[in-house]
């Protein structure tokens, strides 16, 4: 019997017992299935019950996992080395962003990113490409990580999140000319193992901390799922600070 077809039975055996001294165990299964299907169609209030309870203790188990994740890769998180970081590489605060260059929301999320370093420098910045989006964003991230190796990744990063509309592979290789990139250079970089590697990595983290979609952040203890605004960044950091 599935979970919620249980909890309603449950409830449906609860309502019998009341009224007499019956015991759980005189019931056969296809019995306690009548008795269910008898106390929904009398109590249809009783499905929206079990559903609720179903869904709260599934926000409470996927947050117990994502918190457990956190705690186990949280050196991945904030100390890969083959992951991109901005800000003061010295931070006392490390904020890891996953993002992918196709999302509009990450691409708000960058400005306000931006804008939270403005005013804080002592907070680190990992960057976790998560191209998830489409092909396009599959090759802006291993243009962006290819980079690295010609010392371009910050300025190639913030010209690929200042496109208008959607970057394919035209799009990236205009945008890298644009920055000063060598092209051949870069598309011969894009095939290094650790380009795959990082990629890889991103989307066994967010899986693992549960993350749905671009952007996403973990900041200290905090997961924020979505975007956020410079002055929510800086409170979490805040925070984070306190735990130190």
């Amino acid at each position: 019997m599935i979970p919620a077809a249980r909890h309603l039975a449950t409830l449906a055996l609860t309502t019998c017992l009341v009224a007499g001294p019956v015991a759980a165990q005189d019931f056969s299964e296809e019995e306690i299935k009548q008795l269910a299907l008898q106390a929904i169609l009398e109590n249809p209030e009783i499905v929206m019950e079990a559903v609720a309870i179903l869904q709260a203790r599934d926000e409470e188990e996927a947050a117990a996992a994502a918190r457990a994740s956190l705690d186990d890769d949280r050196d991945m998180l904030e100390r890969d080395p083959n992951a991109p970081v901005v800000g003061n590489p010295d931070g006392d605060v490390t904020v890891v962003e996953f993002f992918d260059y196709n999302c509009p929301y990450c691409r708000r999320a960058g400005e306000q990113v931006s804008a939270m370093l403005e005013t804080e420098d002592n907070v680190r910045v990992v960057y976790r490409e998560w191209p998830i989006l489409g092909e396009g964003s599959v090759f802006a991230a291993r243009a962006a990580l290819a980079s690295r190796e010609q010392g371009k990744y910050e300025d190639f990063h913030k010209a690929l999140m200042q496109a208008r509309g959607r970057v394919d592979d035209r799009v990236v290789l205009q945008i890298a000319a644009g920055v000063g990139l060598d092209l051949d250079q870069l598309q011969a970089d894009m095939d290094a193992p650790e380009v795959q590697a990082h990629i890889d990595t991103s989307m066994q983290l967010a899986q693992s901390l549960g993350f749905s979609g671009t952007p996403s952040f973990v900041v200290g203890s905090a997961l924020a799922p979505g975007l956020i605004d410079a002055d929510q960044l800086i409170e979490m950091i805040e925070a984070a600070r306190e735990d130190l």
